[in-house]
């Protein structure tokens, strides 16, 4: 039995840079050492495998019918180190890498582009895909492992599926000049005759709403039903009628006529940070959902 070596990466480096130029002087060139370190590293390789590695033709060094069966198998090997490589960039200065995130339609278009534009600014190598979708779609993802991170409500729980769980205080909107300024908070019977913009009926959000209202013996007098909290705060914006939304969304249309109360009785909005469990998440992936749920904390529901 042969004296047992160690197989090298740098000797399979070398023998692929060989095959890819046909000679050891190119193939030393393209590594960035001396031709008889090219030799060596060859030599020591045919040792390890104890077999000839190479044969000249016309002038060029190519692979034995022996090396062309683990030719497939070392490309892999080259190709796993240098995705080892790069991972481990990450993982020290996590300043690269890319986020892959699915998101509520309505977080698309308020509150998450300004805490990913405060987070890649000090991260110029990172690069971010954001999808817009339903709860439905972005659980699918999360137990597919296609996406990093989601933003999502509704999420009930899922055996492949980690979540943080956050409650978002919720306001009633209404437009600037309606009586309703005059309150310090706002109870079902003060939307007693108001055109009342709704969430659509198979959230959980108006079950909420519809048991608030039932409890009070005040009926709701729904005008418009919308899935997206950004879209009642422009239908109210454009004097559609009254909502009550996540905090969240509301502060976005401060500047454009939207004003807000707190709801009694108090109405959560709950909202999940949801990961994939079986897939390892990177260090940089852990970082924005801890920078996003930070950026949470100033709308969060306080339990006395």
């Amino acid at each position: 039995m042969s004296k047992s070596r160690t197989l090298r990466i740098r000797q399979l480096e070398a023998l692929m840079a060989v095959i890819l130029n046909g000679s050891v002087t190119a193939a030393a060139a393209d590594l960035g050492i001396s031709q008889p370190a090219t030799s060596r590293l060859l030599s020591d390789l045919s040792k390890e495998f104890d077999f000839q590695l190479l044969d000249k033709r016309d002038g060029r060094l190519i692979p034995t019918q022996e090396t062309r069966l683990l030719q497939p198998d070392i490309q892999r090997v080259l190709e796993l180190m240098s995705q080892i490589s790069e991972v481990s960039k990450d993982i020290t200065n996590r300043q690269a890498g890319h986020l892959r995130v699915a998101c509520l339609p309505g977080f698309a278009t308020s509150h998450l582009p300004g805490v990913v534009s405060k987070f890649l600014e000090k991260r110029p190598g990172v690069r971010m895909t954001i999808e817009p979708d339903r709860p439905e779609r972005i659980l699918e993802w999360m137990i597919g492992e296609q996406y990093d991170f989601g933003i999502t409500d509704g999420f009930t729980g899922h055996p492949a599926v980690e979540s943080i769980n956050v409650d978002i205080r919720t306001v009633c909107v209404f437009p600037t000049g309606d009586d309703l300024g005059k309150l310090e908070t706002v109870t079902p019977q003060d939307l007693v005759g108001k055109d009342f913009i709704q969430p659509h009926r198979d959230s959980d959000f108006y079950h909420q709403i519809s048991k608030a209202f039932s409890d009070a013996h005040v009926p709701i007098q729904p005008r418009v039903e919308v899935r997206q909290f950004t879209a009642a705060c422009e239908l109210v914006c454009n004097g559609a009628g009254v909502a009550i939304v996540s905090e969240l969304d509301a502060v976005k249309y401060r500047e454009s006529g939207l004003c807000s109360r707190p709801f009694y009785p108090s109405l959560p909005h709950s909202l999940s940070l949801v990961r994939p469990i079986l897939k390892k998440p990177s260090l940089l992936t852990l970082e924005f959902i801890e920078y996003f749920e930070a950026s949470l904390s100033p709308y969060q529901l306080t339990k006395d």
